[in-house]
């Protein structure tokens, strides 16, 4: 079975270990690539979120795929939504990890609860490209956006994150940037037009997109929406649930 693997911002389409562990237990073939400006894809100045459905086409269409289920963590949640909407006779089924709320989601506070350091990212991103350039170059990490559960992750089963991180960034801050402005921005699809099965999974610590946005988004999706909320996790260690992330997807497709 295929599924798409949607990175986070800032990451790449390597598939990381526990990834394939997961995948290959379940028999799953999982296919990851660079948005655009991350790793040698090339940028797309003025994206959209949308715009993930086209490449995320292609790509199956390339390799032969004509039904597949796409699944997102964090930045890549909205696309891999936007695959479940734009591309329904296409998409089985559909789940997003710590994924963010569109910026105009009726009656949500869309930063309560957000550690200063990504809500500064983003309020530099909803100023416009040349602010948030400026922020992202002299921004340090603010360690209030991880739980003590996420740093367990990272210097656990998930150490590989940060180091993909890293590689996102070689080649500038393009990708980031692009990402960001693409979320603080219209999506370009409906999330409420999806009528694919379509899984929300948070957890409730979350500090980098709090856990209000997956219930948002749960409640915007319905009927197709279903919502795993994680009381223990914040936004990395999340990823420990992929492995029943993926039992989901196959049981829907």
């Amino acid at each position: 079975m295929p599924v798409f693997w949607l990175h986070g911002s800032p990451q790449t389409g390597d598939l990381l270990d526990p990834l394939l562990e997961a995948a290959f237990r379940r028999g799953i073939r999982l296919v990851g690539y660079d948005r655009p400006g991350y790793g040698g894809s090339t940028a797309l100045v003025g994206r959209d979120i949308g715009a993930a459905a086209a490449d995320v086409g292609a790509i199956a269409d390339a390799l032969g795929l004509e039904r597949f289920a796409v699944a997102g963590h964090s930045g890549g949640g909205p696309h891999a939504l936007a695959c479940g909407v734009l591309l329904p006779g296409r998409v089985s089924a559909v789940a997003s990890l710590s994924g963010p709320a569109p910026v105009s989601a009726d009656g949500l506070d869309w930063f309560a609860h957000m550690a200063p350091g990504g809500e500064a990212e983003l309020r530099a991103a909803m100023a416009g490209r040349a602010v948030l350039e400026e922020h992202l170059a002299s921004a340090e990490f603010d360690p209030e956006v991880f739980t003590p559960a996420d740093f367990a992750a990272l210097e656990g089963p998930w150490a590989s994150l940060g180091a993909n991180a890293e590689a996102a960034m070689e080649a500038g801050l393009g990708g980031l940037v692009d990402d960001d402005l693409a979320l603080v921005a219209p999506w370009g699809f409906d999330p409420a037009r999806i009528a694919v099965p379509t899984l929300l999974v948070h957890g409730v610590r979350d500090r980098m997109v709090p856990s209000e946005h997956g219930e948002w988004m749960a409640d915007a999706v319905r009927p197709h929406g279903e919502l795993w909320l994680s009381p223990q996790d914040g936004h990395v260690s999340v990823l420990d649930r992929v492995g029943r992330v993926f039992d989901w997807l196959v049981g829907r497709s």
